[in-house]
């Protein structure tokens, strides 16, 4: 069982793997990564997610831990959430400590974000077989979650144990710590949401097949939650999509002839998802924005695409944005705070009041200006008539 979310309710964020070109100073493009998560604070976003990669060139952020805990005393109110830390990579219980201890330095506006990491590449430089990942990643999962709640754990198999271990702390004020599992088309990341209680993520959401695959693995966590004794909460619910935005169609095309080729050879020979697939590789942008994967265009069209995985998904409670640095840092920065200005609004109904109120004046407008003139003539007259008294006096 799950609940329901209003789509006004809708919350607003984005996920930086990052992804960033050899050809750029390192120092400055991981400094940008957080000018950006600053510059979201600003515009009311309401959240950051960040990821966690180890080769490959493109992907810089070796711990997202340290960005959120430098970005926690240079923003002021978003939060801020691990997009994702690769469990297999990690001892669960260190982990969990040292996440811990972030979620009380930046006031519990830290979110937990878990995966079996992204790379191949990152397992194998740690001898970790790749098809052990996603098992790996269920079973540090429920001990990492055991023990955010405040549970004692002892767990022992082929990789790692935990012999009566518990946290020293308890999450910041005792608000229990937000928990999100990310996913894409299989089901393995619903099924470890629903069996640990923690929210899920589906990344590329706007890609086709995910698309296809979101009400089907929402319903895969809600079963799994129930037969464990949770409830899967849509608000919690994350959906990354791809979007760059400008004033007009044509700009925004211009925009992304900076880098989203250099993105899509990224995938193509780092990544082992691809994300356009061989028919669509004539023209990645057309094929992009045909199929709806990406929205390269105008602050109207980003309310489209949330609105088709509204309606795809049943529901969800967050958007987030793919950082993708398709674009110039200045028109990147503009696409946030065009989607801001005129995207959010739209979705959160923000300006009911408003229309209702301009509406509702409007409907009246003659006659208050019948009322108005009147007024102001019947002022005219008394100072006329204070006249005729002074003179006479």
């Amino acid at each position: 069982m799950s609940n329901t979310v209003k789509l006004e309710d809708m919350r607003f964020g984005n996920f930086i793997p990052p992804i960033h070109m050899g050809r750029e100073n390192p120092t400055l493009c991981i400094e940008r990564d957080m000018q950006v998560i600053e510059h979201l604070d600003r515009l009311g976003f309401q959240e950051a997610w960040i990821g966690e990669h180890h080769s490959g060139g493109g992907e810089l952020i070796a711990s997202p831990e340290l960005i959120i805990a430098v970005m926690a005393g240079r923003t002021r109110s978003i939060k801020l959430g691990t997009g994702v830390n690769s469990l297999p990579y990690h001892h669960p219980l260190i982990l969990a400590d040292r996440w811990m201890q972030l979620h009380h330095m930046t006031r519990g506006r830290a979110m937990f974000g878990s995966g079996p990491g992204s790379l191949p590449s990152d397992a194998k430089a740690m001898g970790i077989p790749v098809s052990k990942q996603r098992d790996r990643m269920e079973e540090s999962l429920a001990c990492i979650a055991k023990l955010m709640r405040g549970e004692t754990v002892s767990y022992s198999c082929d990789w790692f144990e935990l012999h009566d271990a518990s946290l020293q702390l308890r999450p910041y004020d005792n608000v229990p710590v937000e928990m999100t599992t990310a996913c894409v088309v299989s089901p393995s990341g619903p099924m470890a949401a629903g069996k640990n209680g923690t929210n899920m993520m589906t990344m590329s959401a706007t890609a086709p097949a995910a698309l296809k695959a979101a009400s089907a693995n929402w319903q895969v966590a809600c079963d799994f939650a129930e037969k464990n004794g949770h409830t899967m909460d849509r608000r919690g619910w994350r959906m990354v999509g791809l979007c760059h935005v400008a004033e007009t169609r044509e700009q925004a095309l211009k925009d992304v002839e900076y880098g989203l080729l250099d993105w899509v050879r990224y995938f193509d020979e780092i990544g082992t998802l691809p994300m356009v697939p061989p028919e669509g590789k004539s023209d990645p942008i057309g094929y992009m924005i045909e199929t709806g994967f990406a929205v390269i265009g105008t602050p109207e069209d980003a309310t489209k695409q949330i609105q088709m995985l509204w309606d795809a998904s049943g529901g969800f409670g967050c958007y987030l944005i793919c950082d993708l640095n398709w674009a110039p840092f200045d028109a990147k920065l503009k696409s946030y705070e065009l989607f801001a200005r005129y995207t959010m609004p739209v979705i959160k109904d923000m300006n009911r009041g408003r229309q209702l109120s301009h509406d509702r004046i409007l409907s009246k407008h003659e006659a208050s200006v019948i009322e108005q003139r009147a007024a102001m003539a019947a002022q005219f007259e008394k100072l006329e008539k204070a006249k005729s008294v002074s003179t006479q006096a």
